[in-house]
């Protein structure tokens, strides 16, 4: 089975230093920390209100990010504007997310089967300019389906509901798990690259990355908020030794 890949997503060290509006901590530190503890890339998050990541975040990050040759995966709404910023950085990645101004965070996955005709021209144009594009979707063989129509590269599946599920040891976990991996099967069957994040922590890793077609996690806000307790480089390396343990457990 292949190494898994960790995305970590810094964002909310933009939060954090948005609150006093200062300088500190800044993000692009944080990046520079993820991937000298493991991780393989970068995302970030550049929403239509600039609640966190910056304009100034995404110019620094493609900067640094290019010079050291590591993967800048870009989460953004499909909108005109964030095409036009796409267009212009040209990150390794763009994930298509679903944007809500009144959410606390993204809350589901993008509907790629009911938006096709609006998100299928934009896949095209960032693919097209070399942009690897993948859209977040939940665990739904008609999302699956409609992204590879669309032309995406990618699906990167909605993993919050599953992570819930188990923090609150509600019974529907197990159902949510197995979502997961039929999603995943059918995705890979067509073609498509398979990642998995949103609310995965220590005690959901596990059984996310031992789905075989899974490739990439993209974990960040249970990254950072640990970091506060034991350090960012401490929690990245934990979070990377899980996922490798469990892809040992499974090939074994």
């Amino acid at each position: 089975m292949s190494k898994l890949r960790l995305g970590v997503n810094i964002d909310h060290v933009a939060t954090v230093r948005n609150a006093r509006g200062e300088t500190y901590p800044d993000p692009v530190r944080a990046a520079e920390t993820a991937l000298a503890a493991g991780a393989d890339g970068i995302t970030a998050h550049l929403r239509e209100d600039r609640r966190h990541i910056s304009d100034a975040d995404i110019d620094a990050l493609s900067e640094v990010l290019k010079a050291r040759g590591r993967p800048l995966n870009l989460e953004m709404a499909v909108t005109a504007e964030m095409e036009a910023i796409a267009l212009r950085h040209l990150p390794h990645a763009a994930c298509l997310v679903p944007e809500r101004r009144e959410e606390v965070t993204t809350e589901g996955g993008l509907d790629v089967a009911g938006g096709r005709a609006r998100i299928e021209p934009v896949i095209r144009r960032l693919a097209a300019a070399g942009i690897r594009v993948s859209c977040f979707i939940d665990a739904d063989p008609a999302q699956v389906a409609a992204a590879h129509a669309s032309g995406a590269q990618v699906v990167e599946f909605h993993t919050g509901a599953y992570c819930e599920a188990v923090r609150h040891r509600s019974p529907d976990a197990d159902r949510l798990l197995e979502q997961l991996r039929a999603a995943a099967a059918e995705a890979d069957r067509l073609g498509l690259e398979v990642h998995a994040g949103h609310g995965i922590d220590f005690d959901t890793v596990k059984p996310i990355a031992a789905i075989p077609q899974v490739m990439e996690l993209n974990i960040g806000h249970f990254l950072i908020g640990e970091a506060i307790f034991i350090g960012l480089g401490p929690a990245i390396q934990r979070m990377r030794a899980l996922m490798d343990e469990s892809r040992q457990e499974k090939a074994a």
